[in-house]
């Protein structure tokens, strides 16, 4: 779960993670940013998934749960990009 931070970094906010930009089918690990107050799910804390495309300024990630895959809407500050070992 996602906890408190230090005391350095309590309340603020990075730009390069608030504006980051994801490409489709970008591996993503999604991490709740506790400086942002949202209605986050606690259940898709730690979970990893794909970058589906975007809506507005958040993006849609496909995460399986079980066996079922489900769309998600999360604000890029939620999202970590995952560096796969592929190089294109």
């Amino acid at each position: 779960m996602a906890g408190r931070k230090d005391l350095r970094h309590r309340g603020k906010i990075r730009f390069s993670e608030y504006f980051q930009n994801l490409n489709k089918d970008d591996k993503v690990a999604v991490k709740k940013e506790v400086s942002v107050a949202s209605s986050f799910p606690e259940r898709l804390q730690g979970r990893t998934g794909t970058v589906a495309g975007r809506r507005g300024r958040s993006y849609i990630v496909k995460i399986k749960d079980q066996t079922m895959e489900k769309e998600f809407i999360i604000a890029p500050v939620h999202l970590k990009k995952i560096e796969t070992g592929e190089q294109k």
